[in-house]
């Protein structure tokens, strides 16, 4: 496996297609998504909860069922911290 590793991210992976992996490809461009309107946001008044919002998906970790019960706890508690800037 680890000679195979150069393929993780092209379409010869063959792990890629799994419901797992697309996922993990949805989450990076919703991060990248809440990063853009951070900065498009940024005030020092809101720098507390600005930062809260980039680190909530740092409690999105483990595999499978685990992270997969993380997603939704951390996309709540991004949309609370919203709701509350807003």
């Amino acid at each position: 496996m680890a000679q195979a590793k150069f393929l993780r991210g092209t379409p010869f992976d063959p792990f890629g297609y799994t419901a797992e992996r697309r996922r993990e490809r949805e989450l990076i461009g919703w991060y990248e998504q809440q990063i853009d309107t951070i900065l498009a946001k940024l005030a020092a008044k809101d720098l507390p909860d600005l930062v809260a919002i980039a680190r909530a998906p740092l409690e999105i970790r483990g595999y499978g069922p685990v992270k997969d019960a993380a997603i939704p706890r951390a996309k709540a508690e991004v949309e609370r911290l919203w709701e509350r800037l807003a």
